[in-house]
């Protein structure tokens, strides 16, 4: 039979390996650190982030929710581009990231111009 801390014991809250080296990136003007190699979300998070983004219509505020890419609730906007997945990228030294407000903007070009380009 298991000892009490043996049963409430759960391998994915255990670190397999020493600590890593942070990293230091920017979110909304504010310097942040994270440990090297953890998604943008993770990292967030770990700096208690809330909300990574509001909604177009209702600007109802959202954080991520799946951590693998399906909800497309933690868009965020990273070195100036709109609407990237923080869980689905890692951080790295220097990451400028936005909180994303509302819809993204989009540039828009007159009609035919560029395409087939």
């Amino acid at each position: 039979m298991a000892t009490k801390t043996e049963s409430h014991s759960c391998a994915l809250f255990k670190l397999d390996r020493a600590p890593s080296n942070k990293v230091t990136l920017t979110f909304d003007d504010e310097p942040i650190s994270a440990p090297e190699g953890v998604s943008l979300a993770a990292a967030l998070l770990l700096n208690g982030v809330s909300p990574f983004r509001t909604t177009p219509v209702t600007s109802a505020p959202r954080a991520a929710y799946c951590m693998m890419g399906v909800c497309f609730e933690c868009l965020v906007e990273i070195d100036g581009k709109p609407s990237c997945q923080a869980c689905q990228i890692t951080v790295r030294e220097g990451m400028n990231v936005r909180r994303q407000l509302g819809a993204s903007a989009l540039e828009l070009t007159a009609e035919g111009e560029g395409h087939g380009q």
